[in-house]
């Protein structure tokens, strides 16, 4: 979905500048605040995926505040006022709803870190390499604050479903799972994200990702 988006995007650009270059049109493509559509079109491309919207959504606010600002609907004295209010209010209420969507992913989670004990892995301002060959493996606590975790699960053993909670504060996560496991995923990002590259299958044993993001990632692979 997202690359047919940016490749209708392109294609309606081409054309308009193709027509403006015979004289056939004048359409102008650099209106007052073109530049917020830099802002405005990846959010709303963001919005698109099935993962936490926060990031997104402020961005979205701020790219449709400015572009308002530039057409003279609103003054720039007032959005820059109003940013800061608009992000703490976008930030509490996705805390209050976080746990509102994907209820059951939610009660499994929290059922399963009930039972097991996590391995902690942290990496700050370092990187951290954990390997499970032909190891059992059971549900993990990693955190990458100014650094990076890969956690290679691949070859790993697993009994039952696991959980892997993480936290990416400006920091990378790389996952990578066996092929015969499902995944699924539960996020609170800001201005971050997960990003999951898995194939979907139908394996008895399923890996639940908690992931929190904060100017940071989670690659699942």
């Amino acid at each position: 979905m997202k690359n047919i988006i940016l490749g209708l995007i392109l294609i309606i650009l081409g054309v308009i500048i193709g027509l403006n270059t015979f004289g056939i049109t004048s359409i102008d493509i650099f209106f007052d605040g073109w530049w917020t559509l830099f802002i405005i079109i990846p959010a709303i491309l963001g919005l698109s995926k099935e993962k936490d919207k926060t990031g997104n959504i402020i961005l979205l606010l701020i790219g449709i505040l400015l572009f308002l600002a530039c057409q003279d609907i609103l003054n720039f004295d007032l959005i820059w006022k109003l940013i800061i209010p608009i992000v703490l209010v976008v930030i509490g209420l996705s805390f209050i709803f976080k746990d509102t969507f994907n209820k059951q992913v939610v009660e499994e989670i929290k059922k399963i870190n009930k039972l097991s004990k996590d391995n902690e892995v942290c990496a700050t301002f370092s990187e951290q390499k954990i390997n499970y060959d032909n190891e059992r493996f059971k549900s993990s606590e990693i955190s990458a604050i100014f650094g990076s975790v890969k956690l290679d699960l691949r070859n790993a053993i697993l009994d039952d479903d696991v959980v892997i909670n993480t936290t990416s504060i400006f920091g990378g996560i790389d996952i990578y799972v066996p092929k015969n496991v499902k995944v699924k995923v539960k996020s609170f990002s800001i201005f971050g994200g997960v990003d999951e590259k898995t194939k979907k299958n139908d394996g008895k044993v399923t890996i639940y990702i908690n992931a929190t993001c904060v100017f940071g990632g989670v690659d699942i692979k």
